[in-house]
C-alpha cells in the first residue's frame, strides 16, 4: 500500500476522533444540529473559492446526477454529524466507539443487501477481528466490564448513524468519474445543507436549547469540526474510497478508538496500558485481513 493511500485511510478517523471530543465539549453550549449546519456552512465557505472553477465545468454533470448528490449530501452533510452531536448529549464515549467500531459489519450486510456485493472470507473475518480489538480496548482488558455497557437514545441516533454511513459509502462508488472530487464534496454540502435548513429551524423552535454564548471556545469548536473533522475528513475519505473501494476505509474506521485513546493521553495524562496495544493488534491485523484480494476487489467498480 502506497504512503499516500495508507494517509488518506488514516486521516478521517484521527479527525473524527477529535471531532467526538469536541462534541462532547459543545453538548450544552451549542444545539447538535445547529452545530453541524454551522460547521458545514463555513466548511463549504472555505473551499468554494478553491473549487469555484472546476465546479462551473462539472456542473453540467453534477446536474445530471442530481439524485445521487442529494441523496449522499443528505445521507452525510445532512444526517451523520448531526446524529453524532445527538448522541453525545447522552450517550457514553465507550458506547459511541462501539458502535462506530460496527461500520464495517453494517458495510459488509448493506453491500450484500443492496448492491449484491460477495461477503469474501477474509472480509469476514477481518471484521470480526477488527471489532473484537476495538472491543478489548474498550473493556479494559476485562471481560466482566462488558456487563457496565447500558443503551440510551444516543446510543440510537449513533446506531442509525453509522447504518447510513455505509450506505453513504457504498453510494460514492457511483459519483460521476469525469468529475473532480472536490465538485463531488461541494455539490453534496450544498445539497446537505439544503436538507439541514427545515432542521435547525425546527430545533430553534422545539428543541428547548439555551440559546448560544458565543466565544472564544464556542468560535473555535465550530471553527475546528468544519476544517478537520468535516473538510480535511471528508476529502480523504471520498479519496480513499476512490483508490480503495468502499470496504477498506470502513476497517480503517475502527482506528477512531484508539486515536481518541492518545488523545487521552495527550489532553488527560492517562496513558496506554498492554490492553491499548492488544487491541490495536487485532485492529491492524483486521485491516490487514481486509486488504486481501479476494475481499476487496468484490466490491470495487
Amino acid at each position: 500500500m502506497r504512503a499516500t493511500t495508507l494517509l488518506v485511510l488514516t486521516v478521517p478517523p484521527l479527525m473524527w476522533a477529535s471531532n467526538a471530543i469536541v462534541g462532547r465539549m459543545a453538548a450544552g453550549a451549542i444545539p447538535p444540529l445547529t452545530l453541524n449546519f454551522l460547521r458545514w456552512v463555513v466548511a463549504l465557505l472555505v473551499l468554494l473559492p478553491f473549487v469555484l472553477a472546476q465546479l462551473k465545468v462539472d456542473w453540467s454533470v453534477g446536474r445530471k446526477h442530481w439524485k445521487l448528490f442529494a441523496a449522499t449530501g443528505f445521507l452525510s452533510t445532512t444526517c451523520y454529524n448531526a446524529l453524532q452531536y445527538l448522541a453525545l448529549i447522552t450517550s457514553s464515549p465507550i458506547n459511541i466507539a462501539l458502535i462506530t467500531a460496527a461500520g464495517p459489519i453494517f458495510t459488509l450486510l448493506v453491500g450484500r443487501a443492496f448492491f449484491s456485493a460477495h461477503i469474501g472470507r477474509a472480509a469476514a473475518l477481518g471484521a470480526a477481528l477488527s471489532l473484537l480489538g476495538v472491543a478489548w480496548v474498550l473493556v479494559r482488558g476485562e471481560i466482566q466490564n462488558l456487563a457496565q455497557v447500558e443503551f440510551v437514545s444516543g446510543d440510537l441516533f449513533m446506531l442509525l448513524a453509522i447504518a447510513l454511513w455505509s450506505v453513504y459509502t457504498w453510494l460514492l462508488r457511483d459519483r460521476p468519474k469525469e468529475m473532480s472530487g472536490y465538485s463531488v464534496l461541494a455539490l453534496q454540502m450544498l445539497w446537505g445543507l439544503v436538507f439541514a435548513v427545515p432542521m435547525v429551524l425546527a430545533e430553534a423552535v422545539w428543541g428547548g436549547y439555551p440559546p448560544i454564548q458565543w466565544g472564544v471556545q464556542t468560535v473555535g469548536m465550530v471553527v475546528y469540526v468544519a476544517l478537520g473533522p468535516a473538510l480535511l475528513a471528508y476529502i480523504c475519505w471520498q479519496r480513499a474510497v476512490a483508490l480503495t473501494g468502499s470496504q477498506l476505509p470502513m476497517f480503517f474506521l475502527n482506528l477512531t478508538p484508539v486515536f481518541a485513546a492518545i488523545l487521552a493521553v495527550l489532553l488527560l495524562g492517562e496513558f496506554p496500558t498492554s490492553y491499548h496495544f492488544i487491541g490495536l493488534a487485532l485492529i491492524v491485523l483486521g485491516i490487514v485481513l481486509s486488504n486481501r484480494s479476494d475481499s476487496v476487489n468484490s466490491i470495487k467498480k
